[in-house]
């Protein structure tokens, strides 16, 4: 145990040494990062000792919750905390339903740190669950938390960011709705033996100022393989930035540990194989993951709902970002007045420092609707970490809409494909041939004459391509390339496509795998 001890110190020691956290606004910086360091040493005595598991059990009056009376608890907002003075204001989530281990919620004001107790007074409970004011509550605590700020209007605190259930957050911009959310850690991923789900234990919810733009929370993160502790910076805004430090701590050697992990929905769109029997063209959180490379190459992946499990990775060294997209915001693409899936946001991650060399690895799971999350995405250093050793990364997170300032050049606005016969050919291909169309818009591409000398470089990994070409669109705004693909046998088929002008690079690389199995 001392030299588990002494490893934990020197690793964690060197990585403070390469670049210090971000401070706060004002004079807290000092408070924060003495509080920070206080989590992280109970990080650290958290991995040194045996895992136990979350808290005692819930009162047993919300042990057996269904969802719709759990939905009838609602907190108060006349209940906010810090409502009554500076911009920011918190509300509280209940336990109950799906939300049964309790979470420790600290308040950390003018210096002084100070446990949050549960009180039923903040809450209103309508309907059946106005039966729990006759029971015992003692226990209850909190499921998590959320944050409000006026994104809109002066006089309105809209809420922008949630902490909810294990290690999730979620971010909400100025006219977006929710949608994907983030994560603390991913851990053994679609691994045989099953995900682990590391958990949020306690925040420390630190008060700003009253005039104060950002705010602070810090979160101590556990599991059977590790414990952690987080900081997380956050400006909310048009779009809501996070400044994310994780200090973590092995208890046991960990086979796949994903940073920075996003998780979405992809149902259908038009990557989907085969008719969909749903009157809405498009359903899903997110259509894509985008990449920028430590090489500078910007990589557009189209999601896809798989008939099986399908794992992507790609590798990389020191990564300059990556995320998963929203890029159609016409509501005429999704057509679901409930949902309003234009709305949902778009989220990057950016890491802070060198992360070396890895890969970024998607994961698409088969889902039967749009109640499932099956998309997620992180990054895995090639570095893997032992029990008794310490990691330490930091990176800035940030959700945004259809595209990215910093992304110059054309990007994929659609992927369709389909069967690759000719109608009326008298003697048509098998169904295996696949006529791709891939339409690209912005950049270079912007008022570009028809005359231009366009040209599609396509790398293949196995099969055949036939008529690969480029055509302007009709609107003058854009590009399609386009090809047919015969598959070599069942084997899988990984195409790598970009436009070129001149020599030059004008957009970013389209990348797709096509698996013949999924033909319905």
């Amino acid at each position: 145990m001392h030299q588990r001890k002494r490893r934990f110190g020197l690793a964690l020691g060197l990585a403070l040494m390469a670049a210090p956290p971000a401070g706060a606004e004002g004079g807290e910086t000092a408070e924060i990062d003495a509080l920070f360091d206080r989590v992280t040493e109970q990080a650290q005595a958290r991995a040194e000792a045996a895992y136990r598991r979350g808290a005692a059990a819930l009162p047993e009056a919300l042990r057996d919750l269904d969802y719709d009376t759990y939905r009838q608890i609602r907190f108060d907002p006349e209940a906010a905390l810090w409502h009554d003075a500076g911009l920011f204001s918190i509300q509280l989530f209940h336990t109950g339903f799906l939300f049964d281990t309790p979470v420790q919620l600290h308040l950390v004001e003018e210096g002084d740190t100070t446990p949050l107790t549960f009180d039923p007074q903040r809450f209103r409970y309508d309907g059946q669950a106005a039966e729990l004011l006759e029971q015992d509550l003692d226990g209850a605590g909190h499921a998590g938390f959320r944050l409000h700020f006026p994104l809109h209007r002066a006089e309105y605190q809209d809420e922008f960011a949630v902490f909810l259930g294990a290690s999730y957050f979620r971010l909400v911009g100025r006219d977006q709705g929710y949608g994907l959310s983030a994560r603390g850690l991913a851990i053994d991923t679609a691994l045989p033996h099953g995900e682990e789900f590391p958990a949020f234990r306690e925040f420390w919810l630190v008060r700003p100022a009253p005039e104060a733009s950002r705010m602070t929370v810090l979160a101590l993160l556990d599991s059977p393989s590790l414990a952690g502790a987080y900081r997380f910076d956050i400006a909310p805004g048009r779009d809501i930035g996070v400044e994310v430090e994780a200090r973590l701590f092995a208890r046991r050697d960990l086979a796949k540990l994903g940073v920075a992990p996003l998780t979405s929905m992809f149902a259908h769109g038009d990557t989907s194989a085969g008719p969909i029997d749903d009157h809405r063209p498009a359903v899903h959180d997110s259509e894509g993951l985008l990449i920028h490379t430590g090489r500078g190459e910007w990589i557009w992946r189209p999601l896809t709902n798989p008939r099986q499990l399908r794992v992507s990775q790609f590798l990389d060294a020191a990564p300059a970002g990556f995320g998963l997209v929203q890029r159609s915001r016409d509501f005429a693409r999704y057509l679901d007045l409930e949902a309003r899936y234009e709305r949902r946001p778009s989220q990057w991650v950016e890491p802070l420092g060198d992360w070396g060399a890895g890969r970024v690895e998607l994961v698409e799971i088969p889902a039967p609707d749009e109640t499932h999350d099956n998309i997620v995405a992180y990054w895995i250093g090639d570095t893997p970490l032992k029990a008794g050793e310490a990691r330490r990364f930091r990176y800035r997170t940030h959700t945004f809409g259809a595209s990215l300032p910093e992304a110059p050049q054309a990007r994929v606005v659609r992927t369709r494909h389909g069967w690759g016969a000719v109608p009326g050919q008298s003697d048509p291909p098998p169904r295996s041939r696949r006529h791709f169309m891939i339409d690209f818009r912005g950049g270079e591409l912007e008022g570009l004459a028809p005359d231009q000398p366009v040209q599609a470089e396509l790398d293949l990994s196995r099969g055949r391509v036939r008529h690969l070409q480029t055509q302007p669109l009709p609107d003058g705004r854009g590009w399609r390339a386009s090809f047919r693909l015969d598959p070599e046998g069942g084997q899988p088929a990984d195409m790598r496509l970009r436009l070129r002008l001149y020599g030059d690079t004008i957009s970013e690389t389209w990348n797709h795998v096509w698996y013949p199995d999924e033909s319905r």
